[in-house]
């Protein structure tokens, strides 16, 4: 028979198994959540910043009020409210889907509602669950302190295995659960979840407390003694201060992170869940173990938690300083640096699938998909690790010596708690609105990095002027090493050049809040011209018709092919080269250009300051081309405009969002803003993007990897678009650009005879589609190779 001692710690391991399972949840629903809500409010910089700060904000006022409430009720009356808690997140889960989707989404999505008005409608729609979540701290940490002196102890391992589930739902979301279930059924796992956590608690409610404090009264003061009074190093205020810098600290380097690995990854719908699984997964291990450390009882944990705060920063510029100056050096580094050089995206899929065929064998075949699966391991997992591991695990490890610190009365454990993590909490949200819409615009990732540098100095200057015991030569050698990170970031020429695998003479770039893009040599093989890159990602090249033509023929065919085509929308912008072809005809009267990374224009246009191309001197002089910053699918939306052609640039089925345009309700709403025997075109990656166009447009016009759809009847004739394309004005077009059209339609048609489908054509098998809700080929679901 096991004490009661024993009972309760064998209790205590199962609510924090609990608590993670919570944490699962949690980071299950963030991943879904954020991908519907970017359906109704975009995807572009400035929604996905509303929805990060409409769940920051509902944390926060979830954390403030879970305070409060902890330090009113008894431990049992916790516990109860926790579980309650659980409930009403899992109750939200099942309701989420038509909310976000049905609502807000497809009743609401096509109204153009100001921004601040969207924060507030956004911050509505998730501050429920959000302010559920955030009680869960103060309560559990309540609950199961029976007295003062195991505070620090407790609330860290609940935050470290909580974060460790979210770790966990990270990965798991993004690596299993989005690549066999669509989103519907992944929110109602979570809701299963969640109910499970609620239901677990209450056995064990009886278990830990002996039976006792039913009553919503707080336990009597001997059972949460103080310990010894200690002089505080600072006073209440000032530790919010500080954690709520912490919060800015951590928050911008994430998003410094994942710009930086991002462009190293070539920014594929993976990237997102595997940084954010690994950057929870350094802070919730070093939780574990420094509340491990603080049982143990520490000395100084103020001292210790701001000379951890003030490593955090450095560690992160010293880190990527040493990765940036050692990828072209090293040979145990030659795989990435090789990587770099490329414009195309890792085979995600086929090295997923040698690592499920030859789990082990994939590290020692010599074969090119065992190389393949190798380099797999080192970007996606390794190479993030390096980088993000140590200075997230310094973040974790600090927080029980920061609850340490600041648990000097027993009366106030869970408003200490909550108003920590709600300061926490509104740094993050700070840091990352000053990081996003400041410090990258003007001084770059590089200029961030040395920022938040600079920034470990307050926590540097702080622990020495604590009082605390910190001898000379360790003082002396913080100083330089701090020195040493400020000198040591590279700039933003070499570090983009080196991520992009060439020499910063050679590489033109910018970068604003959306994302970085660059102009640089292309490879041997395109034998002349340079890559338009965005995101790691060549997205086009100059000049126009360079990349075998493909992005020339999306704009060129679709005007010669219609009747009198006058409006075209055109989502992407690449190099200009798509916009361009698409202006080939006298009678079109705009060509409107959609385009989510805004530093692409920027980044065009320093291009041609240096050297004047002729084809992006017509782009930008030309009154007909309207170049757009923003989501291109939101943007279609929400115009109530109608075009004779619309189409979106070549866009590869695995990156990031990539299923928001390539699913049957993306197709259908392009074909609602159509005019009358208006097309529609797409490029085609994969034989379900062909499918899932074929099922949403009668009549369609189908070339290998192009095709064209409309609610009309689509005649081809041969000789009648060879002689469209020598007509004077549009062969003088493209000869001012170097393009010789008629010879690009005749190579494409004799590689590629058009299909002409009508309504006979037999769709009934058409059933493995994109949808909004299960974008299967952004997932590489079924084999897609990408």
């Amino acid at each position: 028979m096991r004490s009661d001692g024993g009972r309760r710690a064998a209790a205590t391991g199962l609510l924090l198994a609990v608590f993670f399972a919570s944490g699962f949840a949690a980071l299950l629903y963030q991943v879904v959540w954020q991908r519907l809500l970017a359906l109704f409010s975009g995807a572009d910089v400035f929604s996905a910043t509303i929805v990060v700060s409409a769940f920051m904000g509902g944390l926060g006022c979830g954390s403030w009020a879970g305070g409060h409430l902890a330090d009113r009720l008894s431990r049992a009356r916790c516990l109860a409210l926790f579980a309650a808690a659980e409930l009403a997140i899992a109750l939200f889960a099942v309701a989420s889907k038509p909310l976000y989707y049905d609502l807000l989404y497809a009743r609401l999505g096509g109204l153009a509602i100001p921004l601040p008005a969207l924060a507030g409608v956004l911050f509505l729609a998730v501050v429920w669950p959000t302010f559920f979540m955030g009680v869960s701290l103060p309560l559990l940490a309540r609950a199961l302190t029976p007295a003062l002196a195991s505070a620090a102890r407790v609330v860290g391992s609940l935050y470290g295995w909580n974060t460790l589930g979210a770790a966990a739902g990270a990965f798991a979301t993004t690596w299993l659960l989005l690549r066999r279930f669509d989103l519907e059924t992944c929110l109602r796992l979570g809701a299963a979840i969640n109910l499970g956590c609620a239901v677990s608690v209450l056995p064990l409610r009886r278990v830990l407390l002996g039976g006792g404090e039913r009553d919503a009264r707080p336990a009597p003061p001997a059972a949460v003694a103080d310990p010894p009074e200690r002089a505080p190093l600072f006073g209440l205020p000032a530790w919010l201060l500080l954690y709520a810098l912490s919060g800015a600290v951590a928050l911008s380097l994430e998003i410094a992170w994942f710009r930086t690995l991002g462009v190293m990854l070539k920014s594929t719908s993976f990237t997102f869940g595997t940084l954010l699984g690994i950057y929870l997964l350094g802070v919730g291990s070093g939780s574990v173990v420094g509340a491990r450390a603080v049982a143990r009882g520490t000395a100084q944990p103020a001292a210790r938690f701001l000379a951890l705060q003030g490593s955090i920063a450095v560690c992160a510029a010293l880190s990527l300083s040493l990765g940036v100056a050692l990828v072209d050096r090293l040979p145990a580094l030659r795989p990435f640096w090789l990587y770099f050089q490329e414009g195309e995206p890792l085979r995600v899929g086929l090295a997923l699938v040698e690592l499920s065929l030859h789990p082990l064998g994939a590290w020692s075949r010599e074969t090119p998909t065992a190389s393949l699966a190798r380099l797999f391991a080192g970007l996606y997992f390794l190479l993030p690790v390096l980088l993000v591991g140590p200075p997230t695990f310094l973040m974790g490890l600090s927080f029980p010596y920061l609850q340490r610190a600041v648990q000097t009365q027993a009366r106030f454990l869970g408003r200490r708690v909550g108003w920590l993590q709600t300061a926490n909490i509104a740094g993050s949200l700070a840091g990352s609105l000053a990081t996003g819409f400041a410090l990258l615009p003007a001084v770059g990732t590089s200029g961030t990095f040395r920022a938040l540098a600079a920034l470990a100095g307050v926590f540097l200057l702080l622990r020495a002027r604590s009082g605390a015991a910190w001898r000379p030569a360790a003082r002396a050698a913080a100083a330089a090493v701090w020195l040493l990170a400020l000198v040591a970031v590279p700039g933003s020429a070499t570090l983009w050049a080196k991520l992009h695998g060439t020499r910063p003479e050679t590489l033109l770039e910018a970068e604003d809040a959306a994302g970085v893009s660059v102009i640089r040599p292309g490879q041997p093989a395109l034998e002349r011209g340079e890559f338009v890159m965005a995101g790691g990602l060549a997205v086009s090249a100059i000049p126009f018709g360079a990349y075998d033509g493909s992005h020339t023929l999306l704009g060129a065919l679709p005007v010669l092919l219609h009747p009198a085509p006058r409006r075209v929308a055109v989502i992407g912008l690449g190099s200009g080269d798509t916009t361009y072809a698409a202006g080939a005809r006298p009678e079109v009267e705009e060509v409107a250009t959609i385009e989510i990374v805004g530093s692409q224009l920027e980044v065009l246009r320093a291009f041609q300051r240096r050297r004047p191309y002729e084809g992006l001197t017509r782009l930008f002089s030309d009154r007909r081309f309207r170049l757009v910053v923003g989501d291109g699918r939101t943007h279609l939306r929400r115009d109530p405009a109608r075009y004779d052609v619309i189409e979106a640039d070549a866009l590869r089925p695995s990156s990031s969002y990539a299923g928001n345009l390539y699913s049957l309700e993306y197709f259908a709403l392009v074909r609602k803003h159509l005019n009358p025997g208006g097309l529609a075109v797409t490029w085609l990656p994969t034989a379900r993007v062909r499918d899932t166009f074929l099922r949403s447009f009668p009549h369609a016009l189908v070339l290998n990897r192009m095709a064209l759809g409309s609610d009309a009847p689509i005649p081809f004739d041969r000789a009648a678009l060879l002689a469209r394309c020598d007509e004077p004005a549009v062969r003088g077009y493209f000869e001012a650009v170097g393009v010789d059209i008629r010879a690009l339609v005749e190579a494409r048609l004799a590689v590629e005879p058009p299909t002409v489908i009508g309504p006979a054509y037999d769709r009934s098998a058409l059933g493995d589609v994109n949808s909004d809700l299960f974008p299967k080929d952004e997932f590489l679901i079924g084999g897609t190779s990408w």
